[in-house]
């Protein structure tokens, strides 16, 4: 004969049904605690961003002086002016190279930092003081480096090479990728460390236990489980890229070597001039190209 399954008591389920109310209140109240801790920070940003946004999105739609809409009118103006497709040119150029070079170069210093324990600190210290300098200090060092009659060209007067214009022909890119690259290329090697600590090092003596060369634990063990980092130190630097304005200004101004004309320097010269529908549609234009480079890189790293 078959035995009869135990029917669970009604006691029990009243003990599981309780637990799951008390968790579920639980969860709840600390729902509401957090939304309470960033309702300050909501407020703030909708108060200070969104709705001035909402405003600059407004505007792109209408004249500058009056109400009238004039549909893409300024969109069009925006996407036919030289300067606009030259700043566009010179940015995109700009993280094109400063990009690859940047995360390539931090994450091989962190590769080899790892493997010196006893210097971390003083390497860490050392790479991490350009981010501690203020701008305009960075700016008055490279004046002094890269000016007419700057220490370089003093140095290839010394040596009987003939003197460079650094900041008014084409080096003045490369002077402004090695300005961006030089402040920013230990806090990326920070950012890159940190991934690379939270790979155990079991995983690598397994692999070298099978044969496995370091290269294959590169590129087998360490480099899937950087995916977040890639991300994070992606994300970080893009961003950074941008705020390279303040460098390209106080190097040469309002109205630098074409070759840094960015695009940071245009929208700044449509404010002096006032020049709202035009300053209006590119800030819309520049925020949904930048919204989509950043979807697809987390959509690539998902």
């Amino acid at each position: 004969m078959q035995k009869r399954r135990r029917q669970p008591s009604c006691k029990r389920w009243t003990l599981t049904l309780r637990s799951r109310i008390e968790k579920n209140k639980r969860y709840q109240k600390e729902c509401r605690s957090g939304y309470l801790f960033l309702l300050p920070s909501l407020l703030g940003t909708g108060g200070f961003v969104l709705l001035p946004f909402l405003d600059v999105f407004r505007r792109s739609f209408v004249r500058a002086v009056g109400n009238g809409f004039v549909g893409m009118e300024n969109y069009r103006q925006v996407l036919e002016n030289k300067a606009f497709r030259l700043a566009a040119v010179n940015t995109v150029r700009f993280m094109g190279i400063c990009l690859p070079l940047l995360l390539g170069l931090s994450l091989l210093l962190a590769l080899l930092i790892q493997r010196l324990p006893r210097f971390q600190k003083w390497v860490k210290t050392g790479f991490l003081l350009p981010m501690a300098i203020p701008a305009a200090s960075v700016v008055v060092f490279f004046r002094m480096l890269f000016d007419k009659r700057g220490w370089l060209n003093q140095l290839l007067c010394l040596f009987g090479f003939q003197t460079k214009e650094w900041l008014s022909s084409g080096l003045a890119f490369w002077v402004l990728v090695f300005c961006y690259i030089w402040k920013n290329l230990g806090y990326d090697m920070i950012l890159w460390l940190a991934g690379l600590q939270a790979v155990g090092e079991e995983q690598y003596e397994a692999a070298r236990v099978q044969g496995a060369g370091e290269w294959m634990c590169f590129w087998y063990i360490t480099l899937p489980q950087l995916k977040e980092t890639v991300f994070v130190t992606g994300l970080l630097s893009f961003v950074n890229a941008f705020r390279v304005f303040r460098e390209a200004y106080l190097l040469a101004g309002d109205y630098p070597h074409e070759s840094i004309y960015m695009l940071q320097h245009l929208l700044n010269n449509w404010f002096v001039n006032l020049d709202i529908q035009k300053m209006t549609a590119a800030a819309v234009l520049l925020v949904i190209v930048v919204g989509g480079v950043l979807c697809a890189k987390k959509s690539s790293t998902s």
